[in-house]
């Protein structure tokens, strides 16, 4: 699932897949300033309004793969890269790359944090932690989410073997619509029950949106594992909602391009160290 240090892709420097675990990064109030300081003046602040310091590191580990992929990517300094935020919250480059469909998007749970690219298709990342309810059955908890879900996909996941599989069932559904949303740019308003999931032993998994099959968008899950699941949504980016749309070229990219780049099969994620991302900015 996961492979050290840094690999090439076979989409080249503009497509990764990276990870970072930072359940594994326990830095010193000096080290945590240090790896602050990389980022560009301006994106530092929104780190230290959270208040419980796993929350601060996520923020600052998210900050900190956005700015070393850019840079990786594409080449450019860190303190040239200027990264802006839809109305819906879709991270984009606030400057026109000769890569006409360049995308990414950061997801993180539990003991994670991710990000994805790619050059021409929109990519869409999702990071979930099957953690057990405290104060509720699992079927209680998934009953809090059924409005989120079809039929089909409460009826695949009550029909699970145990309770633990249930649990396990809905996060892979959850997972694979947060991945879908993400990379269309529409943010938390979107009706997550127009989306329905369709897999076998959840390969070749498939999407219905309002009943009609998304024949250009393409899913893969993943196991990082035995807590954490993560999806990858890939598909056409006529599909961008409006406001994402805009941030990207107007080049017209050939479908044959598009139809490949969706259809390119997922790799391994690269799992780097907070230390591997500060190296990138050297």
């Amino acid at each position: 699932m996961m492979e050290e240090g840094e690999k090439q892709s076979s989409g080249g420097r503009w497509r990764c897949r990276w990870l970072v675990d930072v359940g594994r990064w326990r830095p010193s109030p000096a080290e945590f300033q240090a790896a602050a300081a990389v980022l560009p003046p301006h994106d530092r602040p929104a780190i230290h309004r959270f208040v419980r310091e796993e929350d601060r590191k996520r923020a600052l580990v998210s900050r900190l793969l956005k700015y070393s992929l850019v840079h990786h990517a594409l080449g450019m300094p860190f303190h040239q890269i200027r990264i802006n935020r839809t109305l819906e919250g879709k991270p984009y480059l606030n400057k026109n790359v000769n890569l006409p469909g360049f995308n990414f998007n950061t997801s993180h749970q539990g003991e994670y944090v991710g990000i994805a690219s790619e050059p021409l298709c929109l990519v869409g990342l999702d990071i979930v932690c099957i953690s057990k309810p405290q104060r509720e059955t699992a079927l209680e908890f998934i009953n809090n989410f059924t409005s989120y879900l079809t039929d089909h996909e409460w009826n695949c996941i009550v029909t699970a073997d145990s309770h633990d599989g249930m649990l396990t069932e809905f996060y892979r559904y959850w997972c694979l619509k947060e991945a879908f949303v993400k990379a269309t740019g529409a943010g938390v308003g979107f009706g997550l029950q127009r989306l329905e999931f369709h897999h076998m032993n959840w390969t070749n998994i498939s999407l219905c949106i309002d009943g009609e099959e998304a024949r250009k968008w393409m899913f893969w899950l993943f196991k990082i594992d035995e807590m954490h699941l993560a999806s990858i949504a890939k598909g056409h980016p006529e599909d961008a909602i409006d406001s994402f749309r805009r941030t990207l070229s107007d080049v017209v990219i050939q479908e044959g391009e598009l139809h490949t780049a969706i259809e390119i099969p997922e790799e391994a994620f690269t799992l780097l160290t907070v230390e591997h991302l500060i190296q990138l900015h050297d």
